[in-house]
């Protein structure tokens, strides 16, 4: 039977209520894939942090706090696997058209590190976001509150993928915010994990394996812990990613350390996370547009909560989506017959 209990709620808020943050989107609605900008014009302070065991990204050795520049452009978000990595070098010509990027004497150079997720098994392979897409999502940003779910890096991402793609469901991308003491901490989160994206509040599955009918949920982490074996995993073939951005003023020091309590939201949110077969990675960025500084434990807090609630936005505002073979990956909403 279906899931009778209430649709959970999306969270309230957006990574773009952080001044000095512009979010875009780019959806191919041919396979389906896409790609997602997050722009910091005047620039902003930037750290990463990796905890997924296959990660494809660009520009992250630029964000290490000993190494020199210490503020990027833009982060590009993406699906295509390693392919979807040239969306960046879009972004780049965008932001160099638009005067953005650091001056280095005889040109400005916009800095814009990437991560990617495997999203190839839904629909054609060979349709994967480049250069053009990532420019189409630079010209598409706004301070708006983005469009979550199936679009962006979002449109080709699923969950729940532990026994088997035929028992999966619809990932997406959220975003979520919070704000303490006159500081604004938002992220946004393109969920493609290969575990399940759990309620924080109560542990309970909201999207992910589904059981042998297909019409509720397996609980994978019950699953594995009854000694149901895993499906033969891909390595490299999901993966959450995602940018934490603030309007504080931090150093990159702490840049780096708000990345890595990010991955604490991540760990709340879905269960198994950071595996060998997803390269889960967080960017950070803050624009440093607020007078005030509730400290790093503070902003660590709400940079942790941003996360789990912005990756529980993802699936919950995902939409069904049809795959090459004839069956679909369901989402949240057709668990409760809303779909």
């Amino acid at each position: 039977m279906l899931n009778t209990t209430a649709p959970t709620p999306l969270h309230p808020g957006a990574i773009t209520q952080v001044a000095g943050i512009e979010v875009g989107h780019f959806t191919d609605v041919r396979r389906p894939t896409g790609c997602s900008v997050v722009i910091a014009r005047a620039g902003a302070v930037a750290g990463v942090d990796v905890r997924g065991a296959a990660p494809g990204t660009r520009e992250t050795d630029l964000l290490a706090p000993e190494n020199l520049v210490s503020e990027v452009h833009a982060i590009m978000l993406a699906g295509g696997s390693a392919w979807g990595l040239d969306a960046a070098s879009g972004a780049v010509r965008w932001l160099e058209e638009q005067g953005v990027g650091l001056d280095v004497g005889v040109a400005r150079l916009p800095l814009v590190p990437a991560a990617v997720l495997f999203d190839l098994p839904v629909g054609d392979a060979r349709i994967r976001p480049d250069a053009a897409a990532g420019y189409a999502a630079c010209a598409a940003a706004s301070s708006q509150a983005p469009a979550q779910g199936s679009v962006g890096a979002g449109a080709g991402a699923a969950v729940g993928k532990m026994f088997g793609m035929q028992h999966a469901m619809k990932g997406g991308i959220g975003s979520a915010s919070v704000r303490v003491a006159g500081v604004t901490v938002g992220a946004l989160i393109a969920c493609n994990a290969v575990g399940d994206v759990v309620d924080p509040a109560t542990g309970l599955p909201l999207a992910g394996a589904r059981s042998a009918d297909g019409r509720g949920l397996r609980d994978t982490r019950l699953a594995l812990l009854a000694g149901e074996p895993p499906h033969p995993l891909l390595a490299g073939s999901n993966t959450t990613i995602g940018v934490i951005a603030t309007d504080a003023r931090l150093t990159k020091v702490q840049a780096k350390r708000l990345a890595m309590s990010g991955h604490d939201g991540l760990a709340r949110s879905i269960n198994p996370v950071h595996t060998m077969s997803d390269g889960d990675t967080l960017f950070a960025l803050a624009t440093g547009r607020a007078a005030q500084h509730p400290g790093m434990m503070v902003l660590a807090t709400m940079a942790a909560e941003a996360v789990a609630r912005a990756t529980v936005n993802a699936v919950l505002a995902a939409r069904a989506v049809q795959l090459a073979d004839g069956s679909a990956l369901p989402a949240h909403a057709d668990l409760h017959g809303l779909g």
